[in-house]
């Protein structure tokens, strides 16, 4: 039998929310719930701090949405912000090349193809928490320089979650230099190094996509990736991003733009 989808304006809904991790470290399905810009309070925050915990969420099902009604949920997160453009296969956290990267992204299934496409994230405070304390010690001090053409910014290796306080390592495809480091080898191995650990399969998660799924993630702790294994075929996804603050060290300074 199909779950009957949720009223979004019950105080009901919440407590007969369903949330099921689909990976050990990261990822949750959420199943009886009907997204939209009216949904609850209590059902907001629910779903908030289910994202803090799983760091991305996925809503299959969720055909009545139209654009101004995924605009309208995003909003429930913080405020909108033009979509970044998806840099090709490449890991990557969406518009880390700017001093304020977004911190939630909305994402919704409209067209996809028969077989392959997926996307893949990976949980980067994991990644740190795996570090041995020598190889942490080191990241805490480093600043990347991160770019996508003429924009550009300086943000630090770890970042902290303004909102959980976990510690985060801010890599993907943008990362361009070790901010200091002039040997352009050894900036590259450094990049290499860190990147390659929030890569690790453990750290991830891979989500088939159906029309009609949605899936919500935490930018301040993810990168992610699309499996380019598709073809011709076509395939839509409509992204909405909130937006999110400038990546906080250890130390408290803040990242900065550049240029």
């Amino acid at each position: 039998m199909t779950p009957q989808l949720l009223d979004p304006v019950r105080p009901a809904g919440a407590r007969s929310m369903e949330i099921e991790p689909v990976a050990g470290r990261i990822g949750a399905q959420v199943c009886r719930v009907r997204l939209s810009g009216a949904l609850g309070e209590e059902a907001v925050r629910r779903l908030r701090a289910a994202l803090l915990r799983h760091k991305v969420l996925f809503f299959r099902d969720q055909h009545h949405l139209d654009a101004a009604e995924q605009t309208a949920f995003a909003r429930l997160l913080g405020e909108p912000v033009p979509a970044p453009p998806a840099p090709g296969g490449a890991w990557h956290t969406d518009l880390s090349y700017r001093d304020r990267p977004s911190g939630f992204s909305v994402l919704r299934a409209v067209e996809v193809p028969s077989h392959g496409g997926d996307t893949v994230w990976a949980n980067t405070a994991a990644a740190y928490d795996d570090l041995p304390v020598e190889l942490r010690e080191v990241a805490d001090r480093l600043w990347l320089r991160h770019a996508d053409g003429a924009a550009q910014a300086e943000h630090p290796l770890v970042r902290v979650h303004p909102e959980t306080g976990e510690r985060a390592l801010l890599l993907g495809g943008y990362a361009r230099a070790v901010a200091g480091l002039s040997d352009e080898a050894d900036s590259e191995a450094l990049i290499r190094l860190f990147q390659e650990r929030v890569t690790r399969l453990e750290n991830t998660v891979r989500w088939r996509w159906s029309p009609g799924d949605v899936a919500v993630w935490d930018n301040r702790a993810t990168q992610h990736r699309v499996v380019h294994d598709y073809g011709g075929e076509p395939r839509r996804l409509r992204h909405v991003a909130v937006a999110g603050e400038a990546p906080i060290a250890v130390d408290g300074r803040r990242g900065v733009p550049l240029g």
